[in-house]
């Protein structure tokens, strides 16, 4: 699978209010870059309610929102780290909440990209240190870096 990873889509400590919030910025970045269809934007936001994405793990927690591929033109992954935690739903259970930091919205486009994409993002899940460095990246290109390293 052959993922664009682009500085352009890398944005930290960015402040945001809710999950939505956050959904709707990187969406629409993805979006204006012509990474997606514009219908992504609600898309993601529809997806988010009925399939949550937040992971549970130890602090600073990560979600991973990610659409339909149909709506994908290039796949790419876009970044934020969050100046202040966002709530999202936990993806195991619902009625869980997570406080999050980091957030990877996938643009996968192709029907199996996800499985495997979300194979790779499972090692950042896994590894704190490495969540702690992207929350403290001081530059885009450094936490670009990171997320290369990661899924690479």
């Amino acid at each position: 699978m052959d993922v664009t990873l682009d500085k352009e889509l890398v944005f930290r400590n960015i402040k945001v209010n809710s999950d939505k919030e956050v959904l709707a910025y990187l969406a629409d970045q993805l979006y204006k870059k012509g990474f997606v269809e514009e219908s992504y934007i609600e898309a993601i936001q529809s997806r988010e309610r009925e399939y949550p994405t937040g992971l549970p793990s130890t602090q600073p927690s990560v979600a991973i929102p990610h659409a339909n591929y149909e709506l994908v033109h290039h796949t790419t992954l876009a970044i934020a780290t969050l100046e202040n935690p966002v709530v999202f739903h936990n993806m195991e259970d619902n009625d869980s909440l997570i406080p999050t930091q980091i957030v990877i919205m996938m643009a996968i486009g192709e029907p199996h990209g996800q499985v495997e994409m979300l194979q790779k993002i499972v090692g950042i899940i896994q590894d704190e240190p490495l969540r702690k460095q992207m929350v403290a990246a001081e530059t885009d290109q450094i936490l670009l870096n990171l997320l290369k390293k990661a899924i690479a």
